[in-house]
């Protein structure tokens, strides 16, 4: 073989994932037990899908009670801030949940008789004042509040965070990564099990709350919604029966290529039940209107952000899809030519309403400024990030209630139960593919050939396009009788096999053929996390169908040591994983599912991951960097690396910690260790399996208690 069997390794593992979304969308009716023979029925029928939606959405706390919105203003500045001869127009917000509120527009009859009640929710990068026609950037036509209002609706226009980049930094720090509000939002919560489509799901229907217990007005309920809020609109009339009539316009499609639009969309196991098609048949059998409207353009360059771009479907694309439900007659869609504006068909299609013929003049009393319309989009990203950044330390006691069943001070209790948790660890968070590993159909070649030992390329079988690849280094002392001990020593991040030997890199420090030199039976596989966003894109191709990029790498591993068992000189018994950097983040999570390895060492990585993933403080923490695929969903209410440090419990573990590590503090790893070392010592009493070397160093092997802790559990007595 020639060329770069890395690259080979990722294409491989990408077309394998593009045919693994591919079917889905056969695999999905596994997931369905629809009851179509009257609406309660139905809704019965789908408990269980609206709650896993409502999961990974994030959609989770209860909304806070209140009578009515609140009227915005101040002594300069009056409430209200437009009227025509029918309809007032009011600046307002309401309570969503704790610290969190709604902000935006209400268009409301002066009659008091109202129609029917709807929230309209703009684009990302629409204002609520644009789609009531207070701002110009919209034609009259995609006014669409205002024209609802002027039929005889109660209009409320909610404000979303918008796709503005802004370059971020922690506090005090040098500003490292370009990202949108909407992808700044997604970051700090997705380990938390939060979303900003959820919070902002919440905010409708926080609406919806008080159009439902206005006892003064007896009326349907409608949402209305154009690109990011025709998004919202679906899953909206998804989750919410109460919702009487969906329009979602510039959204609806196949969702096959969903890891191509912006990160903020990213929604974890997205694809395993719910296609476009899912949602719009948890609607039956109240309406729901596709609207054929061109899709706002957009295009997010890589500055520290994820790519992504939204295109407009074809009408027979959008068809199609529609097809694909299970029950579509109560789907209707237009226009069938070309796409139109937003609102194209809202007179034909949305509650029968028709404008009145002879429009009111819009008079503007307080014009909306772009700077207070910042200032309300500022107020709105403070009050989600201060939100978030509340759960991280109350992430810890959730974890704790999660985990209390391992809880344990007897060791044989503790095996008898962290395989439940195992399996939670597996199919929940890192998920698993479920499928056979294929014959190793095992290739080698010998390619290096030093003083001290022999190594060999060793490419393996995985599943249909995935294969796994590594080096193994032999002793040329090892007599052909003995068996020895294995230590798959894996690098980090863009790495590959050979900065581990035969080379003074300054952070691997010729580790793999130390350990050779010492004895040691070496393997140094190949991970696929290079070549940029070749790789992350495999992360976002993996979430789509509730996978991670670990999903694939793991069964990668397990191939590595099942052959590796079948070598005549290795000991089965004796197989370590030791692991720096993006290596240590597989520390972490390899042999916690891979058992076969006996010990595991984390260099370079371990942390309190869940802050460090989440944390708007922390300079060390993953929202400012250009490592757009690193965040696992909901890893605050299950597994930080405490929790991942039990799965491998009994089994030796060590950390390895540099002073001078930027990957963290001192403080912080010390405080996740702690837990790690109180369950291993204080409770279990295997304290001598566990250990932590502190250097005075930086991001990078330090060989030296590592070593000795290797030769104290593979080589005791030696």
């Amino acid at each position: 073989m020639t060329g770069d069997l890395a690259s080979e390794m990722v294409d491989g593992i990408d077309r394998f994932l593009r045919d693994e979304i591919d079917a889905s969308i056969a695999d999905r009716a596994n997931h369905w037990s629809y009851d179509f023979s009257s609406t309660d029925a139905f809704n019965q029928s789908i408990v269980e899908n609206r709650q896993r939606l409502a999961y990974i959405l994030g959609v989770r706390e209860q909304r806070e009670k209140f009578d009515a919105p609140e009227l915005l203003a101040t002594t300069s500045r009056p409430a209200l801030v437009a009227e025509t001869d029918t309809v007032d127009v009011f600046a307002i917000r309401w309570p969503v949940l704790k610290g969190i509120h709604g902000e935006g527009l209400l268009l409301v009859p002066r009659d008091g008789k109202v129609s029917a009640n709807v929230v309209v929710v703009p684009d990302a990068d629409q204002t609520p004042e644009q789609i009531a026609g207070l701002s110009p950037g919209l034609e009259s036509q995609s006014q669409v509040a205002l024209r609802l209002a002027a039929a005889g609706c109660r209009v409320i226009v909610p404000t979303l965070i918008s796709r503005e980049i802004e370059a971020r930094g922690a506090p005090g720090h040098a500003k490292r990564a370009k990202v949108t509000n909407r992808e700044y939002i997604y970051r700090a919560a997705f380990d938390l099990g939060r979303h900003v489509i959820g919070y902002e799901l919440q905010k409708v229907f926080a609406c919806i709350d008080w159009f439902s217990k206005d006892a003064g007005v007896d009326a349907e309920i409608g949402v209305v919604g154009y690109g990011e809020g025709g998004m919202l609109a679906l899953y909206a009339g998804a989750l919410d029966s109460r919702i009487d009539r969906v329009l979602v316009s510039g959204y609806f499609g196949p969702r096959e290529r969903i890891w191509e639009e912006p990160l903020a969309r990213n929604v974890f196991g997205r694809l395993d039940q719910f296609g476009d098609a899912e949602l719009a048949t948890m609607i039956w059998p109240r309406r729901c209107i596709i609207e054929h409207a061109k899709a706002p353009e957009v295009v997010l360059p890589t500055e520290g952000g994820a790519p992504g771009a939204i295109s407009t479907p074809s009408a027979e694309e959008i068809k199609g899809e529609i097809q694909r439900a299970v029950r579509h007659e109560h789907i209707e869609f237009g226009p069938e030519e070309s796409p139109k504006s937003f609102g194209s068909v809202l007179d034909q299609f949305f509650l029968e309403l028709t404008v009145p013929s002879s429009e009111n003049t819009l008079r503007i009393l307080q014009p909306a400024d772009a700077a207070s319309q910042q200032e309300r989009q500022q107020r709105q990203l403070a009050e989600l990030i201060d939100y978030t950044q509340q759960l991280i330390p109350e992430s810890h006691f959730v974890r704790q209630e999660f985990m209390k069943e391992l809880e344990t001070n007897s060791l044989t209790e503790h095996e008898a139960r962290v395989e439940e948790y195992r399996e939670i660890f597996r199919h929940d968070v890192i998920g698993h593919f479920d499928h056979d590993l294929l014959p190793f159909n095992a290739r080698t070649r010998r390619t290096w050939d030093e003083p001290e030992w022999t190594g060999y390329e060793v490419m393996l079988d995985v599943f249909p396009d995935v294969f796994a690849y590594g080096v193994l280094l032999l002793p040329k002392d090892l007599p052909p009788d003995e068996r020895r001990p294995v230590v798959v020593c894996q690098h980090g991040l863009e790495g590959r096999p050979t900065d581990l030997f035969g080379m003074e890199h300054r952070a691997y420090k010729d580790f793999a053929s130390e350990l050779c030199k010492n004895g040691y039976i070496v393997f140094c596989p190949q991970n696929p996390y290079l070549f940029q966003d070749r790789f992350r894109t495999l992360q976002r191709k993996s979430n789509a169908i509730g996978k991670t990029l670990f999903s694939t790498i793991v069964p990668q591993h397990q191939q590595i040591l099942n052959w590796l068992k079948t070598q005549p000189n290795v000991d089965p018994q004796r197989i370590a994983f030791y692991g720096l950097s993006y290596g240590g983040k597989s520390a972490m999570r390899i042999p916690a599912l891979v058992t076969d390895y006996c010990l595991s060492i984390c260099s370079g990585d371990f942390n309190e991951w869940v802050l460090k993933n989440a944390s708007t403080r922390h300079k060390f923490s993953y929202v400012w960097t250009g490592e757009y695929e690193i965040w696992e969903f909901d890893l605050g209410s299950t597994f930080n690396y405490a929790e991942m440090a039990a799965l491998i419990c009994p089994r030796p573990f060590m950390v390895e910690r540099g002073h001078f590590d930027g990957v963290g503090d001192d403080e912080w790893v010390a405080f996740e260790y702690a837990k790690v070392r109180n369950r291993y010592q204080a409770k279990l009493g295997i304290g001598d399996r566990t250990e932590i070397e502190w250097f005075v160093g930086p991001h990078a092997i330090n060989g030296e208690g590592t070593f000795r802790f290797l030769d104290q559990h593979l080589r005791p007595g030696r």
